[in-house]
């Protein structure tokens, strides 16, 4: 981890200007690249920027912000939904509480947990399938889900490494410990990867 977060300082995706920002992305980005997702974001936001402004619509009138993204008519769906809430519950808040937030409509544990570290400052381990592949191949953990994954690594990962894991390990699993041919010849961590498949073939495509 030492090593990563050195190489890898760019901020997350998730983290944004407020927790509501920060909810909304993470929402949004469920099996959507990031950087499509910041797209949907961007046009979402300009044209509804809080929950109140949300929770008068209707599915359908933020469905066409949305329609580059996957799973656009869930999203909508939960997004008018927990935006309700949030104003009728919480005064248009985002909750700092992991209960709450996985009590919200389309908010499971991934995006809670991202919302707690990346708006809150709390420490959280957010599991993805980027956290879940790599912790898995240095060998930290031997897991099958990204919850399972995460479990796991709340026994092994010292406290202090939380808030940058996913940050770190997301972004080191796109340039180098990719899905199909990971690039373990340019690996800065390789000589401790227990991954017995390496690959040092250095093509870079």
């Amino acid at each position: 981890m030492r090593i990563l977060k050195k190489r890898y300082t760019e901020k997350a995706y998730s983290e944004k200007e407020t927790p509501w920002r920060s909810l909304v992305f993470t929402l949004l980005s469920a099996r959507t690249r990031d950087e499509q997702t910041e797209v949907a974001y961007r046009k979402l936001c300009a044209a509804y920027d809080t929950p109140q402004k949300i929770a008068r619509l209707v599915p359908r009138d933020i469905e066409p912000h949305l329609n580059t993204i996957g799973m656009y008519h869930t999203k909508a769906k939960h997004l008018v939904g927990l935006a309700r809430i949030l104003v009728a519950r919480y005064n248009g808040k985002v909750p700092e509480d992991f209960d709450a937030l996985v009590a919200l409509p389309g908010v499971g544990r991934k995006t809670a947990n991202c919302v707690m570290t990346y708006a809150f400052g709390k420490p959280a381990i957010c599991a993805d399938t980027h956290v879940q592949r790599v912790t898995n191949r240095l060998g930290w953990v031997a897991a099958k889900t990204p919850e399972k994954t995460e479990h796991a690594l709340v026994a092994v990962v010292p406290k202090k490494w939380w808030p940058d894991l996913n940050r770190v390990m997301v972004q080191f699993g796109r340039t180098i410990c990719r899905a199909p041919k990971p690039k373990c010849g340019e690996c800065p961590v390789r000589q401790w990867c227990q991954y017995p498949h390496k690959n040092f073939n250095q093509d870079i495509t």
